[in-house]
């Protein structure tokens, strides 16, 4: 396993950033379209609350799928794999 220069934190928020890019980007299009519809963001309230748990939701779905060993040996192509340094799985 090659080591990456990059520190496991730094990683571990890049890995974040991707999740919650991925959240954010399935549910953007569904509540653009709620709030281009709506007169009144009183009306667009109760969507962007369900907007907000579908994109933790999302999220969460996304971590478990970066936690697989496929999508794990891709991200470490990138330096971004969970292994630390000295080669142990991270904390």
């Amino acid at each position: 396993m090659r080591h990456s220069p990059v520190n496991p934190k730094t990683k571990r928020a890049a890995r974040t950033a991707l999740q919650t890019l991925a959240a954010v980007a399935a549910v953007l299009p569904a509540l653009a379209a709620v709030v281009a519809d709506s007169d009144d963001l009183a009306v667009a309230a109760p969507w962007l609350v369900a907007a907000a748990v579908a994109t933790g939701a999302v999220a969460g779905t996304v971590a478990r799928i970066m936690a697989s060993p496929a999508v794990e040996a891709f991200l470490d192509r990138f330096g971004l794999g969970l292994a630390d340094d000295e080669g142990g799985p991270a904390q």
